[in-house]
């Protein structure tokens, strides 16, 4: 089981783009569904050089088994944040087995590598994230719960 940052491991890119459309993303139909995976890829190479953007993956052997992101801004609300933590993704097939873990490490280690004391993320999960360390702020206009991580 290895970490990488996914600009060190460029082929599993569209793999990535692919599952974060089909978690997050909204489309209705296949083509618009391959032109938004299409521009996901090209935002993330374009981001490729922004300190406050990161795309860490979880491989096993050359198996991706998932991913986490840290963004300089996670939606329209409180964009005076940043980093923020977001995207912690694991394949259906993985999960219950501690992966979340060794991501959440991860990307916390990757943020304090790059000089930030203090990252935010947002989620509708109930008692997910304080797991992590998280603590609670405030509750959004969109009803996900603030949080923030001290590094």
């Amino acid at each position: 089981m290895e970490v990488v940052n996914l600009f060190d491991r460029l082929k599993y890119i569209e793999e990535v783009a692919f599952l974060t459309e089909k978690e997050w993303g909204l489309w209705h139909s296949e083509e618009e569904f391959q032109m938004k995976v299409k521009k996901k890829m090209e935002r993330m190479l374009e981001n490729r050089d922004n300190p406050y953007y990161a795309k860490l993956l979880l491989l096993q052997e050359d198996v991706l088994i998932g991913f986490i992101s840290i963004f300089p801004k996670d939606g329209e609300e409180r964009t005076d944040l940043t980093p923020w933590y977001s995207t912690m993704y694991v394949k259906k097939d993985y999960r219950g087995k501690g992966y979340s873990k060794l991501l959440n490490a991860a990307i916390l280690r990757e943020a304090k590598r790059r000089g930030f004391s203090r990252i935010y993320l947002k989620s509708s999960l109930e008692n997910y994230y304080e797991k992590f360390g998280a603590i609670y702020m405030e509750t959004l206009q969109n009803s996900e719960k603030l949080y923030f991580i001290d590094l």
